[in-house]
């Protein structure tokens, strides 16, 4: 059975626990959710048989190398600027890693370290800037050619407009 460890259960990462979830059994998957609250891992992995929920502090150097070690692949889908400290902690217990976001200056640094140890850590696997940005201007752009007007806006995913809607 191959150990997926999610670290954090934002709102995120919800579609991609629900696939690996659905796809888990066939596929002989473990998958771990870990995260600050216990209570939105419990809720984003809902009671599966192959889901486990855990409180994750990624400061915690002990529980950190420990749920690491033991996984496959980890998923860090924390927020950005902490993703080097999954990185390096991967680097250190041989773990492939994958996360949506981009590929930071400190994250390249540590590229030829992982070829070395015949790793792949995958970055900006997201839909930011892509689909979202793209699906969103198509509405916008719908309403606007209707004459409509946009009173708010939210979006789920890193979306930047420039000047008014």
């Amino acid at each position: 059975m191959k150990n997926i460890l999610i670290i954090g259960a934002g709102l995120s990462s919800t579609s991609l626990i629900q696939y690996l979830l659905k796809h888990s059994e066939k596929n002989n998957w473990k998958i771990t959710v870990g995260d600050m609250s216990l209570e939105s891992a419990q809720k984003k992995i809902n009671n599966h048989p192959n889901g486990t929920a855990l409180r994750f502090n990624l400061k915690d150097l002990e529980q950190r190398a420990e749920e690491i070690s033991t996984a496959d692949i980890v998923v860090s889908m924390v927020p950005a600027s902490m993703h080097i400290i999954v990185a390096k902690e991967c680097l250190r217990h041989r773990k492939h890693m994958l996360t949506p976001s981009y590929v930071s200056s400190e994250m390249m640094e540590l590229d030829e370290e992982a070829k070395e140890k015949g790793l792949c850590f995958l970055n900006e696997l997201g839909v930011d800037p892509g689909l979202d940005h793209m699906s969103a201007m198509k509405i916008i752009d719908q309403i606007k050619e209707r004459g409509g007007k946009i009173k708010t806006f939210k979006s789920f995913c890193c979306l930047k407009i420039k000047g008014n809607l």
